[in-house]
């Protein structure tokens, strides 16, 4: 019997690292779904697209820390042409998040040592915003 578990037990923890790194990685998605979310209204409600683009990144970033993903590596990209609308029409601002999370700590064999995860909301202008 102890040379069936010394054969089972580093299948079942390679089994339980993958469960882990799976969890981990839905968790990010989450999280940077919801940056990407939170910062695309930021911005949307913006006057100017500088102030957008600075103040989506302050989001993505307060965002992400409060879901606590701690990232190796963050881009946030802010697309902010939805603000060359002509008055009457209405625009978009477009926020794509990336965000390299470390699996490292792992330690297990066979698993990624980082997992990129990646998120992009659109979120209209507002209308009544002051040009």
């Amino acid at each position: 019997m102890s040379v069936e578990l010394a054969l089972l037990a580093p299948a079942l923890l390679l089994l339980l690292s993958f469960a882990v790194v799976a969890g981990r990685t839905q968790v990010a998605e989450g999280a940077v779904a919801e940056a990407a979310r939170a910062a695309a209204r930021e911005a949307s409600l913006a006057r100017d697209p500088a102030t957008a683009t600075m103040l989506a990144s302050a989001q993505a970033q307060r965002t992400l820390a409060a879901q606590d993903l701690r990232c190796e590596r963050t881009t946030v990209d802010v697309d902010t042409a939805g603000f060359q609308a002509p008055p009457g029409q209405s625009g978009d601002v477009t926020v794509s998040i990336t965000c390299v999370v470390d699996m490292a700590d792992l330690l297990a064999p066979g698993l990624p040592g980082s997992v990129t995860v990646d998120a992009t909301f659109t979120s209209p202008v507002d209308a009544y915003r002051e040009r």
